[in-house]
């Protein structure tokens, strides 16, 4: 799967996948032309224990209001991060301020929570649901002002690439 991660104010562009050996924490990852192999534990809600090249690091996300922040060797950084389909989606989507709009998961994983309720104005930027993918949870929000017509997506539903999770009007 290929993500774009806004850093600190830096732009990455890297592909991430399972590694094909038989242990489920080992991922590759592709950044500037490089293969790095990651081993990557869940030890906590939002914290991560990770292995690259031998050396250890734990990595902790922080959320304060709309800003995410992961924290790593004591160390704070700003960070926006997206997956390459709803990159496609939101180019898609452009300025298409007016009709109904059928927000969809970027990737397969589970619903673990639910931000909004059928009937919410919402503003662009709001999160509406929460979903979790290969360990990391990944907030959908609202591209544009509207109101939640409906809300699809449940607490604990598994989901696809694709599933309708909500619709904006």
């Amino acid at each position: 799967m290929h993500y774009e991660a806004n850093i600190a104010g830096r732009v990455y562009r890297f592909d991430l996948e399972k590694s094909s050996d038989a242990q489920p924490e080992r991922w590759v990852c592709r950044l500037d032309g490089r293969e790095v192999v990651v081993d990557a534990v869940q030890i906590g809600a939002d914290t991560l224990s990770i292995v690259i090249d031998g050396k250890s690091f734990e990595i902790r996300r922080e959320k304060e209001g709309e800003i995410q922040q992961l924290v790593v060797r004591g160390k704070k950084y700003d960070v926006t991060l997206q997956d390459a389909r709803s990159l496609k989606s939101r180019r898609r989507t452009g300025s298409a301020d007016a009709g109904p709009l059928r927000l969809t998961a970027s990737m397969p994983g589970k619903v673990v929570r639910v931000l909004a309720k059928e009937g919410d104005a919402l503003n662009a930027g709001m999160g509406i649901v929460v979903v979790e993918a290969m360990k990391m949870q990944n907030e959908v929000r609202s591209p544009k002002e509207g109101t939640l017509k409906k809300m699809l997506a449940r607490v604990g539903m598994n989901v696809n690439a694709g599933d309708v999770l909500a619709v904006l009007e």
